[in-house]
């Protein structure tokens, strides 16, 4: 794990890139260290998701009061509001819920996703993946893809337009391929990544493990 380390930080003396590459190479010849290698980087995964999901639930909350701005009558808008306001104080009240449903659908749409955030349900999130909310529909759909761990549902949601978490999505999909002993078609995957994306960075990471 040292020598991994010192490539990694530039530690000690300065070797050449064969010599780095043979270094890596030593230090994952065997399906132990290559198995833990991707169990910690898919913990690693997971953290940086939550990270990025829990900053888009306010703006999601945001965007659904736009939303409910844009609703004709004022009594409606004030209604509307008055209930979320509510049901962040009683979270567990059906009859609220159906009442803000009534009065503004995304609005709704985004409180269930913020409670799905929550509890991390994924029939919640299953259930909003055909939200109208164009922005919670594709939340809903990775997130449900996410916790199933599902090379297929992944795979389907980075094929969909516009996909907020794209690259994300095809990081974790590497990961899922690496357990399996897939290098290639985890690389495959890595390589669609490109160095502008927050996981770039990840994603180079992810290229040297299972290096042959």
């Amino acid at each position: 794990m040292g020598s991994i380390r010192n490539f990694i930080y530039g530690q000690g003396n300065i070797l050449s890139l064969k010599q780095d590459i043979e270094m890596v190479k030593e230090e994952l010849n065997s399906e132990e260290k290559f198995f833990e290698k991707a169990v910690m980087t898919e913990r690693f995964v997971k953290k940086y998701k939550n990270l990025m999901i829990a900053s888009v639930v306010v703006v999601i909350l945001l965007v659904g009061a736009n939303i409910a701005y844009t609703l004709n009558k004022q009594h409606r808008l004030d209604a509307a509001n008055a209930t979320l306001a509510s049901l962040n104080t009683d979270p567990a009240n059906k009859t609220l819920e159906a009442k803000l449903h009534s009065l503004s659908p995304s609005l709704y749409d985004a409180w269930k996703y913020k409670q799905a955030v929550q509890t991390q349900d994924i029939d919640a999130f299953k259930a909003l993946e055909n939200s109208k909310t164009l922005l919670i529909s594709d939340l809903a759909t990775y997130n449900a893809a996410s916790l199933s761990n599902d090379i297929k549902l992944l795979t389907a949601y980075t094929l969909r337009e516009n996909a907020m978490y794209k690259d994300l999505a095809n990081v974790q999909i590497a990961v899922l391929y690496m357990k399996e002993a897939k290098i290639k078609e985890a690389h495959e995957k890595l390589a669609m990544i490109s160095i502008q994306s927050p996981v770039s960075q990840v994603a180079n990471a992810l290229m040297h493990y299972g290096v042959k």
